[in-house]
């Protein structure tokens, strides 16, 4: 991060001048922590306190009353303070969106309310996690659609500059999914485009790290199971990239021979030109895409992943 990125996450620690008269915050953010849609809505009503709806506020850490409802899961508050001019993608001191601190509490209503509202889906440049990244982490499938649905980053970094760069750069949504045993999520990245080679087709990753793992090494030194293997194989994954160590100790047989198989059998021509139709059809959210086109439904499916 440069100095002004920092200078700037300082600046928001400092009392602002408007800030003189707590009465206003405090009650703004009384209501939202306890619910009290009917008490927001009469606050809200009135001038001197809709001034206040972006002032962050409160002991420690200061929020402001759409992160709190955001954090709270207190959808109808939230509802209303984006209905009356709240700040959508407001920072807190930890550089933290609202929509980063609702798919962190697993809110899933307040997720979508954020997003149709405008909110980045991939949070906020200042911070080194996103909302992709911790959705894919928990395993929160839903609030996983949700983000890619709103375009954001399938193949999102960890924001750590150049100086401190370690393994934790390579650890993206893929990675993490894989990790944390998450099926379901790993999957859905693969169906809205991302990487199967991921770690590996980036220069300026390769630049600053000698050997970052694939993502079929993870998922075999992980004992992820066959099944995320042949899901890796089936979206074009590169068999000939991981370093097979093979010994006694090796608990991945099934995952392994099926990845040796790999190696010497060639892909069906299905499979190829599965792979090459999907390639070809750039948009992020492929699905609607390939119900466009003129083809039988049992083909849909095939493209879309739906039958082995």
């Amino acid at each position: 991060m440069s100095l002004m990125d920092i200078s700037k996450i300082f600046s928001l620690l400092q009392p602002k001048e408007e800030d003189e008269d707590k009465e206003q915050c405090q009650a703004l953010s009384s209501a939202v922590s306890t619910d009290d849609v009917t008490l927001l809505s009469e606050l809200l009503s009135q001038e001197n306190y809709r001034r206040y709806i972006n002032t962050p506020s409160g002991w420690g850490v200061p929020v402001t009353p759409l992160r709190t409802a955001a954090a709270l899961g207190h959808l109808r508050c939230l509802e209303l303070l984006l209905e009356h001019g709240a700040e959508v993608d407001v920072l807190d001191v930890k550089a933290q969106t609202p929509l980063f601190t609702a798919v962190s509490g697993k809110h899933l209503d307040c997720v979508v309310s954020l997003l149709k509202a405008g909110a980045d889906p991939n949070g906020s440049q200042y911070n080194n996690c996103s909302p992709l990244l911790t959705a894919a982490r928990e395993g929160d499938v839903d609030i996983l659609r949700e983000l890619l649905r709103f375009r954001a980053e399938v193949d999102v970094k960890p924001k750590v500059p150049e100086w401190a760069s370690n393994a934790t750069t390579c650890r993206g949504p893929l990675y993490l999914s894989a990790v944390y045993g998450h099926l379901d999520c790993f999957k859905l990245l693969l169906l809205h485009g991302a990487n199967p080679n991921y770690n590996c087709t980036d220069e300026k990753m390769l630049a600053r790290i000698k050997q970052p793992k694939t993502v079929l090494e993870v998922c075999l030194r992980y004992g992820c199971g066959v099944e995320y293997i042949q899901l890796l194989i089936d979206f074009g994954a590169d068999v000939y990239l991981p370093t097979l160590i093979i010994d006694k100790t090796t608990k991945q047989n099934e995952a392994l021979l099926l990845l040796l198989k790999e190696r010497v059998c060639p892909k069906t021509l299905m499979s190829q030109t599965r792979l090459m139709i999907r390639r070809c059809i750039c948009l992020a959210n492929k699905e609607p895409a390939i119900d466009r086109l003129d083809i039988p439904m049992t083909m849909k499916n095939y493209l879309k992943h739906h039958i082995s």
